[in-house]
């Protein structure tokens, strides 16, 4: 049994602590190389941890390694891959957990995080046929099932770690295209189901959903700068706050559910969204 009350006093377990970092932690992040997932590959290399990441493009993987300092890059493991090959992110989650056999620890893994996603077909209903729901599934659904059920038994030699599966608002606020948002609902329920079967192995497992985010060159980004008017028109109806959520805040929130001071949550779901969550006076 677990013992869940490690401190001996009061005094102890409420006194003021630092920030744990994430120095040692062995992480494997997809998507690693554009928003999301680059800030959260950013951010734990700046943190100290070790981190294998994947992406489609050896281009981006390059870029990326070139724009990091050279402590940096020996804690960083890359493969260009496409996630949804069969066999391929299988074998990159047991190259990462060999490769980072060297850090002085057991071979293993220490947290995961499912930053791959996207859509397949158009916005609107009739314009995304059965192709475009299967191939929307796998790239967010499936993509992360398959992660996680090539990570396990390296999360288990290591007595357990954290997954972190990127949802998005749309995952339960309506909005096209459906088949994004009905993949996104489902990462949501993932998340809790594996939380609670996989507790006993001490994995932790949470949702972290991002609103829209304003990413440089993408559409947010992009529409504020040639569409000033409907930039101004989606902010004031979607987002409370005034501006769109930024990966580097999202990523920060996905990292406190990888590190030591998240070790009580599991199975949570927690939108990063400045708001956009929330109903407007008028309802969703």
């Amino acid at each position: 049994m677990v013992n869940v009350d490690e401190s001996p006093s009061p005094r102890e377990r409420y006194a003021p602590a630092g920030w744990p970092g994430m120095r040692g932690k062995r992480v494997v992040v997809t998507g690693g190389t554009r928003g999301l997932g680059e800030g959260v590959v950013r951010l734990l290399l700046a943190e100290g941890a070790e981190v294998a990441t994947c992406a489609r493009r050896t281009a981006g993987l390059t870029a990326l390694g070139d724009s990091l300092t050279a402590e940096e890059r020996a804690r960083l493991f890359t493969d260009a891959l496409d996630v949804t090959e069969p066999g391929r992110l299988e074998d990159f989650v047991t190259a990462a957990a060999k490769r980072f056999v060297p850090s002085g620890r057991t071979g293993g893994l220490d947290g995961l995080v499912a930053c791959v996603g996207g859509s397949r077909g158009g916005d609107a209903f009739e314009q995304a046929d059965g192709a475009d729901w299967a191939a929307t599934w796998e790239l967010n659904v499936g993509h992360a099932t398959r992660l996680v059920r090539a990570a396990l038994p390296h999360l288990r030699a290591v007595g357990g770690g954290s997954v972190v599966l990127i949802g998005s608002v749309s995952g339960w606020k309506p909005g096209p295209p459906a088949q994004y948002g009905v993949a996104k609902s489902a990462l949501i329920q993932l998340a809790a189901s594996l939380a609670r079967e996989l507790g006993p192995d001490r994995v932790r497992v949470n949702t972290v959903s991002p609103g829209s985010m304003l990413i440089p060159g993408r559409r947010w980004d992009r529409m504020r700068r040639d569409q000033p008017r409907a930039y101004e028109a989606f902010v004031g109806a979607e987002l409370p706050t005034g501006a769109p959520v930024t990966p580097h805040e999202v990523a920060r929130a996905v990292v406190f559910l990888l590190s030591d001071w998240a070790t009580g949550v599991s199975g949570a779901h927690l939108p990063v969204d400045r708001a956009q969550n929330a109903p407007s006076p008028d309802g969703y």
